[in-house]
C-alpha cells in the first residue's frame, strides 16, 4: 500500500497473535481437581464431625483462650519492639561495649528455640524461692564489714512473679526483641547516611535525629518484616501450652479433644481458629503496609510517567 501524497509504501496493520500457554491451562486443571477432590474430603469424611466441632469450638473456655491468645501476642510484640529498638541503636553505637552487649544478646535469643526458652522461663523458681531488687552484694558487704545491712529494695515471691503466663510472655517477648533488633538495625541502616549528617551539621542531637529523621523513614523497611513478625508470634502462642499456660487457645481445644476423646477434631478447629485470627492479622498488615509506601509508590509513578514523557520527547 503507498501514500498518495509521497508516495511511500504505509506498513501494514499489526496483527496481535496471543502467545499459546498450554502448560498453564494443564496446570490450573490439575489444581481444579486437587482442590474439588479436597473439597468433596473435607464434606464426605464423616471423621471431621464438623457439628461437635462447631458446638465445642465457641465454648466460653475456647473464647478465653482466643482472648489470651490476642493478649500475649500484643504484650510481646510491644515488649519486643521497645527492647529491639533499644538493641538496634545499641549495635549501631560506636561504643564497642553497648554494640558487643547487643551482639551477644541477639546471639543467644536467635540460638535458643522458643518453646526452650518458655519451659527454661517457666522453671525459674528452682534457682531461687524469692526475687530482690535491692543493693548488689549488700550481704557480702555487710558480711566482710560485720555489720547488720539490709540492701534489700523489692522482694516477690518466685511463684507468683515467674508464673506461666508471665513466664512464657517474658519468653516470648525476649526472644523477639532479638529478632526486632536485626529487623530495625536492616531498616536504620536503610537510611541514606548523608541525611543523619546534615541532620547533624544543622545541630540535632542524636536522640532527635533518630525520632525525626531515621526511624520515621526506616519504618517503611521495617513494617512489612514486623507484619509477619506478628503473625508469627500469634501462632508461636501455642508453644505455652508446654509451660503449662492453661488458659491458651491451644491448651484449651487440646484439654477439650483429649477429656472427650475427640483430638483429631479439635485439632481442626485450632487450625481454623488460627486461620482466621491471622488472616484478620494479614489484611491490617496490607494496609499498614500500604499507608507507609504511599509515598514511595507516587515517588516511583512520577519516575516512571518522567521516562515515558523523556521517551516521547
Amino acid at each position: 500500500m503507498t501514500n498518495p501524497g509521497d508516495g511511500r509504501a504505509r506498513p501494514e496493520a499489526i496483527k496481535a497473535v496471543p502467545v499459546r500457554r498450554p502448560g498453564r491451562w494443564v496446570a490450573i486443571a490439575i489444581l481444579l481437581v486437587l482442590g474439588a477432590q479436597f473439597v468433596h474430603m473435607l464434606l464426605t469424611n464423616e471423621q471431621f464431625m464438623w457439628g461437635y466441632i462447631y458446638d465445642h469450638a465457641f465454648t466460653p473456655p475456647v473464647l478465653e483462650g482466643v482472648w489470651t491468645t490476642l493478649r500475649l501476642t500484643v504484650g510481646a510484640m510491644v515488649l519486643g519492639i521497645l527492647l529491639g529498638v533499644l538493641l538496634a541503636v545499641m549495635r549501631l553505637s560506636d561504643n564497642p561495649i553497648l554494640s558487643g552487649v547487643s551482639w551477644l544478646y541477639t546471639w543467644f535469643f536467635r540460638a535458643v528455640p522458643r518453646i526452650v526458652l518458655a519451659v527454661l522461663f517457666g522453671n525459674m523458681g528452682v534457682l531461687y524461692a524469692h526475687y530482690t531488687l535491692g543493693l548488689p552484694f549488700s550481704g557480702q558487704i555487710a558480711d566482710f564489714l560485720g555489720v547488720d545491712l539490709d540492701g534489700t529494695l523489692f522482694s516477690v515471691d518466685a511463684n507468683t512473679l515467674l508464673a506461666p503466663l508471665f513466664a512464657g510472655l517474658l519468653a516470648l517477648a525476649l526472644s523477639e526483641a532479638a529478632y526486632m533488633a536485626e529487623i530495625i538495625r536492616a531498616g536504620i541502616q536503610s537510611v541514606d547516611p548523608g541525611q543523619a549528617e546534615a541532620a547533624e551539621a544543622l545541630g540535632m542531637s542524636r536522640p532527635l535525629l533518630m525520632r525525626r529523621i531515621v526511624l520515621p523513614q526506616a519504618m517503611r523497611v521495617v513494617i512489612p518484616p514486623t507484619g509477619n513478625e506478628t503473625i508469627a508470634m500469634l501462632k508461636d502462642t501455642a508453644i505455652l501450652a508446654a509451660v503449662p499456660v492453661t488458659n491458651e487457645l491451644f491448651f484449651q481445644l487440646r484439654a477439650i479433644g483429649n477429656r472427650e476423646f475427640r483430638p483429631f477434631q479439635m485439632l481442626v478447629a485450632a487450625c481454623l481458629w488460627y486461620l482466621v485470627l491471622t488472616s484478620v492479622l494479614m489484611v491490617g498488615q496490607y494496609f499498614l503496609e500500604r499507608r507507609f509506601s504511599r509515598g514511595h509508590s507516587r515517588t516511583g509513578q512520577a519516575r516512571t510517567r518522567l521516562r515515558i514523557l523523556g521517551k516521547d520527547h
